[in-house]
């Protein structure tokens, strides 16, 4: 049953499998006998007669096995055909068993291959990217090596510069002492000139190595700060939007760090060689002398400016989910990692965030901000990772200038306008001084989170249509579109993020028919987020989902975007009391319904129920709405209609452990949909539903709760400790309420 579980669990029955199953096998029929037609060796079946008469034997007898265990199970609520099935294979495939196993085999080997496909998709890239990893790995390790090397021989040069020395201080009074060592003397001058020739030689072959060092060090930093780094930034903006990247800083981290400590090390080599020639009365190779420490600072200072990144963006604490959207008076946080982390380096910086620096005056005439007060923080060792890190978590921001008249003013809503934090700091260490600084991508600043959405849009634009520095704060003076292959990775993106769920092909295709009306198949800025907007209604849905239905979307029980045209065609050829659920095109905060399908007579109907809404949802869960969706048809009888998930899934199987409570219901037509006032059956009571006043606004409670979330969350991340204050346990408990999401 692995294959196809894999299959159901990557979303990938629908499309290409759809097709391929019903040119040849009943889907249905793989879906309950998936467990034996797996187990099952087709591919000899499929050349053998034998054996595949064996084979179709044993699928039915495990067909009768099911059949006898419903049966026995006496359940009530319609379960899978299971005498439609074995009517099939034996009408079929009694008198050909090969054909059986020549379909199954194909159909088995093409699954394979929509899997394997699936697969390099997800791991696309990474083969390649491993091989330059592994080369700069091998890089960093061998300059490494090389200086260590270099480490030794200039230990080896001590020595032999004191046995010189002490040669040619010392024998000239042994020449006193003992005349016959006169006539040596010729002898050992020309020795100790050996010996000095010797370590120039040497010297030499050193400050050749760390040249050579010096220009392999040189390539890397290139590959660090030239592509390394600015790969690691496109990956940390698609991951801010919702792309599914790693955006670990654990390789950048260590070649850093490896690099910065052979430059550093290479340095202190140097000036060890220059102490040698001081201390030695040796001048030779000075133009290699400086040639080295030019080079040497020059490739250190390019490295530590740029060893500063934003390991967190900027986020208020109150949507997580959504970076780079914050409010003024609500506390943002961010964090910072310095990638050079050397042990020297620790509690040296002090990095301060400045909003908009050195912003250009255009740009300027939007609305100026600053941070309440003095957020500088000092790099210190973050335990857990080990890094160079400074957390930033109260910053607060305050409009300290109204927006000026201007080019820009009228033209650019408020949540359009982009700006940046700056992150400042100085690198003053062993004669190098650089000023170090890195910037968060651009961020909008909103006043109301009603305009959290919007902004959220804009986030979404810019990240996917500026992914290289320096930024542009003014895109959306005259944005350019998207193509739809852009929007569509973005927006299924917030599904995945949301509900750990892309969208498919289909879903897509939908959305497509819907946002695309441009004949080069662009999509305007202004058509997807002003007003009415297609983004409005979206993330209407995505906010349904993060809300009740992240695990029936997880799980792909929910179909989501398709139209009404479309359920109509895919319904009508299905058995009766096949349904699916599919998001409301005109309801905007996002609603739900079902639609289901039945034959009468010759005829077939395919039935929508009004849309359920999140104040719906609050109250009850979906999976309990549909199993206590009743109708009630004459003679009264009540019935569910709901039997089986499109297009063939049991509604126990696709359903069964999310409900809580049990079935009932009764029919009537508004506008086209059929009512949903549901009943209860005689089951044992369920629990009832938190009690609400029918009068009370659902959204308003939600919106209290998001300023409360916002104005004094500092305060509801405190112990409870702290809440001491209140000593009566009612006065408690309704705080409790007060403050609990779910009430």
């Amino acid at each position: 049953m692995a294959q196809w579980q894999e299959l159901l669990r990557l979303n990938l029955v629908q499309g290409r499998l759809t097709e391929l199953y019903e040119r040849n096998f009943p889907r249905h029929i793989r879906h309950c006998l998936c467990p034996c037609i797996e187990r099952l060796d087709w591919d000899a079946a499929a050349v053998d007669e034998n054996k595949a008469s064996d084979c179709l034997h044993a699928l039915l007898m495990y067909l009768n096995e099911l059949w006898s265990h419903s049966v026995q199970d006496n359940c009530i609520l319609p379960g899978p055909d299971f005498p439609g099935m074995k009517d099939y294979l034996v009408r079929n495939f009694e008198a050909e068993p090969m054909t059986l196993a020549i379909i199954l085999s194909e159909c088995l080997q093409e699954e394979k291959k929509i899997l394997v496909t699936a697969y390099n998709k997800q791991d696309g890239g990474s083969a390649a990217v491993n091989q330059k990893w592994r080369e700069l790995d091998n890089g960093v390790n061998e300059i490494k090596r090389q200086t260590s090397e270099v480490n030794k021989e200039i230990k080896a040069l001590e020595v032999l510069y004191e046995n010189h020395d002490y040669i040619l201080k010392t024998w000239q009074d042994k020449v006193e002492q003992c005349i016959g060592l006169t006539q040596s003397q010729a002898a050992v001058k020309e020795e100790c000139l050996k010996q000095a020739n010797f370590i120039n030689q040497t010297k030499q072959m050193v400050l050749l190595q760390i040249g050579k060092i010096l220009k392999q060090a040189e390539q890397i930093v290139a590959a660090l700060t030239d592509v390394e780094l600015p790969a690691w930034k496109l990956r940390q903006q698609i991951a801010c939007i919702g792309g599914p990247v790693d955006t670990c800083l654990d390789h950048l981290q260590k070649w850093f760090t490896a690099v910065a400590e052979v430059l550093v090390q290479v340095r202190k080599e140097r000036q060890k060689l220059q102490e040698q020639n001081k201390k030695y009365n040796s001048n030779d190779a000075s133009g290699l002398h400086e040639e080295t420490e030019k080079s040497a600072l020059s490739l250190l200072t390019k490295l530590l400016a740029n060893a500063l990144v934003v390991e967190k963006q900027p986020v208020m604490t109150t949507m997580s989910q959504r970076p780079l959207i914050l409010k003024t008076g609500v506390r943002i946080t961010a964090s910072v990692r310095f990638l050079a982390n050397l042990p020297e380096f620790k509690c040296l910086l002090k990095v301060k965030p400045v909003f908009d620096k050195d912003v250009e005056e255009t740009v300027k005439g939007f609305r100026h901000f600053d941070f309440n007060r003095d957020n500088s923080k000092v790099l210190d060792v973050d335990l857990p990772g080990g890094g160079l890190v400074a957390e930033f978590a109260h910053m607060v921001l305050k409009e300290s200038k109204a927006r000026t008249k201007g080019a820009c003013q009228g033209r650019l809503g408020v949540t359009e306008e982009l700006h940046s934090i700056k992150f400042v700091t100085v690198f003053q260490h062993a004669g190098v001084r650089c000023d170090v600084e890195t910037s968060s991508l651009p961020v909008v600043v909103i006043s109301s989170t009603n305009q959290a959405s919007s902004a959220w849009a804009s986030v979404m634009w810019y990240n996917m249509l500026s992914t290289s520095e320096p930024r542009s704060l003014s895109l959306f003076v005259d944005p350019p579109p998207l193509t739809w292959q852009q929007l569509s990775q973005v927006l299924s993106w917030q599904f995945l993020s949301i509900g750990q769920r892309e969208l498919d092909e289909n879903q897509l295709s939908m959305l497509r028919d819907k946002l695309v009306d441009d004949p080069d198949g662009l999509i305007h800025w202004n058509n997807f987020s002003k007003n009415e907007s297609a983004w409005i209604w979206i993330d209407g849905v995505l906010n349904l989902i993060k809300r009740h239905l992240v695990d029936l979307w997880r799980d792909g029980a929910i179909m989501g975007f398709v139209s009404r045209k479309t359920t109509r065609v895919l319904l009508e050829k299905r058995q009766t009391g096949t349904f699916l659920l599919r998001f409301s095109e005109s309801i905007k905060d996002g609603a739900i319904t079902f639609s289901w399908v039945e034959h009468t007579n010759g005829e077939t109907f395919v039935h929508s129920v009004e849309p359920y809404t999140r104040k719906e949802l609050c109250s009850l869960s979906l999976p309990d709405i549909i199993y206590l969706y009743n109708l009630k048809s004459e003679g009264n009888t009540i019935r569910n209609p709901l039997l089986y998930l499109y297009p063939d899934i049991p509604k126990d199987s696709a359903f069964g452990d999310y409900r809580t409570i049990s079935e009932k219901e009764e029919p009537k037509n508004i506008d086209g949909y059929v009512s949903r006032t549901h009943t209860y059956s005689q089951d044992p009571t369920p629990p009832s539903p938190p009690h609400q006043d029918p009068h009370m606004d659902i959204d308003a409670d939600i919106k209290d709760h998001q300023v409360i979330q916002e104005l004094f969350h500092d305060l509801l991340d405190l112990p409870s400790s702290s809440f001491l204050w209140t000593s009566r346990q009612d006065t408690a408990t309704t705080q409790a309420n007060f403050f609990d999401p779910g009430n």
